[in-house]
């Protein structure tokens, strides 16, 4: 119908989820909101039953069992797309012969909002479903900012997890780090070589060239490392020019003693910095997990310092795999027999 009398534009206000039907059972009038339950396909001038069907309290297929259930709660759904299930109350029209139907969405009115695109002006203003959908918008504007304070500290979490972990300078990983994957290693009784690694003459590069000029060194020697190295092996740096490499899986002398030596030639060639050549050298040193009934992290950390050691007496720039015949036992690594003075010096 064409024009709105005063009670209809009075409903569309107070019950914006309305319709109303005739003596016949048509729709003679609905709601704005109520006109959208069919995604634009109008509701007025529709045979209600052939739009909705009653559930509860009993299923009524007339008029007169419709009119039997005024003042009940209805449980009903839609016949037609997208068959939503709705609630109502049933009472008498505005003129006589007609009843009213007020529809409500229920608990399913947050999916109802989303489905629809419905907004505040869609219910009456005093309806407290806007509250409550305020509610659940504030809750879930709360649980975004939770996730995203979460996922920032998780993030600051990791990067001073990681920190922790990491030697400043090299960008390697540190001696505690080192520690954890050696301890998780053993633990897992995975197969794996220690490798010590300590740099030859890197005190004379501190001293006739500066620090900056060892710091830049050291980050070269991590480069190389890493680059004759695997991602699941472990590049530590312990000590001020001392390396620990930790290889998993690896057992086999042959190979460990390649990767050593690849290591060890990188590193004898000269490394510019500020147009000068420093000039250093490598040895090394590795114990083999395999060769202990019972491994144990500072064993095989001595075993190799001594294996480490070893090749220094033997000239340096060379590996040594542990023995037990070698000792622990260390000497100044940058120190030069001096058969003159009866002593050692630098």
């Amino acid at each position: 119908m064409s024009d709105v009398t005063p009670s209809q534009r009075m409903l569309s206000i107070i019950c914006p989820m309305h319709v109303i039907l005739d003596a016949t059972g048509r729709i003679c009038s609905a709601g704005p909101t109520a006109e959208k339950l069919l995604l634009g396909k109008p509701l007025t001038g529709m045979q209600f039953f052939d739009v909705f069907e009653v559930k509860r309290p009993c299923v009524a297929e007339s008029l007169e069992k419709l009119r039997a259930a005024a003042g009940a709660k209805l449980r009903m759904q839609l016949r037609l797309e997208p068959y939503r299930e709705l609630k109502g109350v049933l009472a008498q029209g505005p003129e006589k012969g007609q009843l009213l139907i007020n529809l409500s969405f229920g608990i399913s009115v947050i999916d109802a909002v989303q489905y629809y695109r419905l907004s505040a002006a869609d219910f009456a203003p005093t309806d407290l479903t806007i509250e409550m959908l305020y509610l659940v918008e504030a809750k879930s504007l709360a649980m975004d900012a939770s996730r995203q304070l979460n996922h920032r500290l998780q993030g600051a979490r990791d990067a001073a997890e990681k920190q922790a972990l990491t030697d400043t300078l090299t960008g390697l990983k540190n001696r505690r780090a080192m520690d954890q994957v050696v301890s998780e290693l053993i633990e897992n009784r995975e197969s794996f070589a220690l490798m010590h690694v300590d740099l030859d003459f890197f005190k004379a590069v501190n001293d006739t060239m500066g620090h900056a000029a060892g710091d830049h060194v050291l980050q070269v020697v991590a480069s190389i490392m890493l680059n004759e190295t695997r991602k699941r092996d472990c590049v530590a740096r312990i000590g001020g020019d001392e390396f620990v490499i930790v290889l998993r899986d690896l057992k086999n002398p042959n190979t460990i003693d390649q990767i050593a030596m690849r290591i060890i030639n990188k590193l004898s060639e000269p490394i510019l910095y500020a147009g000068e050549l420093c000039n250093v050298s490598a040895s090394a040193g590795t114990a083999l997990s395999s060769l202990y009934d019972f491994p144990d992290a500072d064993q095989m950390l001595g075993d190799a310092d001594a294996a480490l050691y070893e090749s220094k007496r033997q000239g340096r720039a060379r590996h040594t795999f542990h023995s037990g015949t070698l000792t622990p036992e260390r000497t100044d690594p940058e120190v030069v027999a001096d058969p003159a003075q009866s002593k050692l010096r630098v």
